[in-house]
């Protein structure tokens, strides 16, 4: 009996997609028990012989061309059923609710998750440009990010991943089944600074790193630089007492009159005529 057919017989009848290790503890649990020798043999089965096993069976269903394929979603494996098949399905079963669509930009946060993860928000936010405070509670209430750690930067901002719903919502095997994007990986993202500390002896990052300019304590005294006579003189303002006592031009020439009118000698006055009364009958 060969491991492929097993195998085949156990994914036919499971409710769920069952990974490589849930198919091992299967096949050991069997062993416990049985006493075949040929069914004690599989108990220890390699995750690499089961997988290959998987593999050649999706081979040979899909060159068979039948009405159903056996997929791998998520790590998982599943038989599913071929997609021009589903309006009668859809008949038999009904239609089942899902979720609504992604909006493009959930689509495009989600892909600068997957492509660059993990990431901060604000790395996330330097690539698309916009906040996504609102795109990110979506993602992460549908289950297809998740927080993965924290980055080692200033503050310690969470990071965030994709999650095994991803991976079935877009009903790819893994990471490495995402199409190319060369493009996306080239953004340039400046990354907060690092923690570091100016004490050598608790430096988180090379002694030449943590350099300090030459730059006088706050609270001392400094002479300023000596300046040039041009600076001298734009910038030294007139002494106070100078600006006082110097009179303005016009106001010297009013002065100097003054002083001239006052030290030239008194002009002779005509004297004042006197008066003879005239004679009258009496004295005639």
């Amino acid at each position: 009996m060969e491991l492929k057919h097993i195998l085949e017989s156990i994914l036919f009848s499971a409710q769920n997609p069952l990974s490589p290790k849930e198919l091992r503890d299967v096949l050991a649990g069997a062993a416990e028990h049985s006493e075949d020798a040929t069914i004690k043999g599989l108990k220890k089965t390699s995750f690499e012989a089961i997988t290959a096993a998987l593999e050649e069976l999706a081979r040979e269903h899909n060159q068979a061309a039948r009405t159903y394929r056996l997929v791998c979603v998520a790590g998982s494996w599943q038989f599913v059923s071929q997609p021009e098949f589903a309006p009668w399905i859809k008949a038999l079963v009904g239609h089942r609710s899902r979720p609504p669509r992604l909006s493009q930009p959930a689509l495009e946060t989600l892909s600068v998750i997957a492509y660059r993860q993990p990431c901060t928000r604000s790395e996330i936010e330097q690539v698309r440009g916009v906040a996504v405070d609102g795109v990110m509670q979506t993602l992460l209430e549908r289950n297809l990010v998740e927080a993965v750690g924290r980055a080692e930067v200033i503050g310690r901002p969470v990071t965030y991943g994709t999650t095994r719903g991803f991976l079935e919502y877009f009903g790819i095997k893994s990471l490495d089944d995402l199409p190319a994007a060369d493009e996306l990986r080239r953004i340039v993202v400046q990354k907060p600074e690092a923690l570091l500390t100016v004490d050598p002896g608790l430096a988180t990052a090379p002694p030449e790193q943590l350099a300090m300019a030459d730059a006088p304590p706050e609270g001392s005294i400094t002479e300023p630089a000596s300046a040039t006579p041009v600076e001298a003189a734009v910038e030294t303002p007139a002494p106070a007492a100078e600006a006082e006592t110097e009179p303005k031009p016009r106001n010297r020439l009013k002065r100097r009159k003054s002083e001239e009118a006052s030290e030239a000698p008194a002009e002779a006055q005509p004297a004042a005529p006197e008066l003879t009364p005239e004679p009258t009958p009496e004295n005639s």
